[in-house]
């Protein structure tokens, strides 16, 4: 994996280290349903985003909190510890990178790859399974999705690969079209 900024570096460690625990526990699948069911609390609670993003919480108030949400949650042993062991380390901001990191790790542990899809509107199931045949004939391997619904792109989908990236947004083409517009009026 491929790995730039220092934040993708830790995402990349930390989220090799917590896949080689998971296989060996025999437990990958279920540690990845852990992180997809944390990360789901994150992006409904405007207050524990602020609690991984904010630097003015200490270790300890983050390591409380987070023995809380997993006390409740009932996430596997090994993701509840990861959890605390990153907030201990004052990394819980890095967290939505690594459960990205892990995602991909998994799926390439599957001899698969994942695909990020940003749509307009929730996709049916006989979508899902269309974008996945297709991908598949792109890719080679089976593609695991990780859909995104963004109102905003009003309307086509943007599917990252890898490195590649396919932009059929109506919000893109109207762009392209506006720009075009300009340079001949």
């Amino acid at each position: 994996m491929a790995t730039s900024s220092p934040t993708s570096q830790v995402a990349a460690r930390y989220a090799g280290s917590l896949y080689e625990l998971a296989v060996d526990a025999k437990a990958a699948t279920k540690v990845e349903a852990s992180l997809d069911a944390f990360e789901a609390m994150v992006s409904g609670s405007a207050d524990l985003k602020r609690l991984i993003e904010s630097p003015v919480f200490s270790s300890d108030d983050q390591v409380a909190a987070i023995n809380g949400i997993t006390a409740k949650a009932g996430f596997h042993p090994l993701v509840t510890n990861f959890l605390k062991v990153v907030a201990g380390n004052r990394r819980l901001f890095a967290v939505p990178s690594i459960i990205k990191a892990f995602r991909e790790i998994a799926a390439d542990g599957r001899g698969e790859v994942s695909a990020d899809v940003t749509v307009a509107t929730k996709l049916t199931a006989a979508q899902e399974k269309e974008l996945k045949v297709a991908l598949k004939d792109v890719a080679g391997k089976d593609v695991t999705l990780n859909v995104t619904v963004d109102p905003s792109i009003l309307g086509g989908l943007i599917v990252k690969v890898g490195s590649r990236q396919i932009d059929t947004s109506l919000k893109t083409k109207l762009s392209s079209l506006k720009i075009s517009l300009k340079e001949v009026g």
